[in-house]
């Protein structure tokens, strides 16, 4: 189970607003390397700014949820409005993974956390849409699978970032969560692995 199951009710209410930016002319791929770009900036300057003055981790559960609306968009750009590309598949995939990293690693700047563990963290992310991506090469779909995909991964990264903004939490926490986090990855690319290869097995004797 994953938060990704919702992303159909979640694009229904965001259709609207995709109409209206095909409309004045915004592409699929803006909208991917612009999140990302924000991503980069938004880990940044939480990494920086957020040691003396932890409001700042508040950015991350702003940011967490714009982006996901904003990965939703570029999908629904590229699929209903005819601007799926060959560079766009790339431009969303290594965005994602790169933009990940940065806001996982953005949480380095909370004082005593293990270092290991967000950069630990940060490499089985990008190993789960590396496994969901591999699907295809096998005859599957791209794998979506949880428990901890990239909706789940921001939503817990966005409660972290409210936790840690009001000081409710502190490195142990953030270390217990994300070695949590770290730990059901690894689910995940076991999950999108054994699946993927079920449904391939599944189409050959369809």
């Amino acid at each position: 189970m994953s938060i990704y199951a919702l992303k159909g009710r979640f694009q229904d209410l965001l259709r609207p607003g995709v109409r209206g930016l095909y409309r004045i002319g915004v592409t699929a791929n803006m909208v991917t390397l612009a999140a990302a770009l924000v991503s980069l900036v938004v880990a940044g300057w939480v990494f920086w700014q957020a040691p003396a003055a932890p409001g700042w981790y508040v950015l991350l559960p702003v940011w967490m949820l714009l982006r996901m609306a904003l990965n939703a968009v570029d999908g629904m750009l590229a699929r209903e409005f005819g601007q799926q590309s060959r560079p766009g598949a790339y431009y969303n995939e290594l965005s994602d993974v790169i933009a990940d990293a940065a806001l996982y690693l953005s949480l380095l700047s909370v004082a005593g956390v293990q270092a290991w563990l967000p950069w630990t963290l940060a490499w089985l992310a990008a190993l789960t849409e590396y496994a969901g991506v591999l699907g295809l090469m096998v005859g599957a779909s791209r794998r979506y699978d949880g428990p901890m995909g990239k909706s789940d991964r921001a939503f817990v990264v966005g409660v972290l970032g409210i936790a840690l903004a009001c000081g409710w939490a502190g490195a142990g926490v953030v270390d217990c969560v994300v070695a949590l986090m770290a730990l059901l990855c690894a689910l995940t690319v076991f999950n999108r692995v054994r699946l993927g290869l079920r449904e391939a097995e599944s189409s050959t004797h369809a």
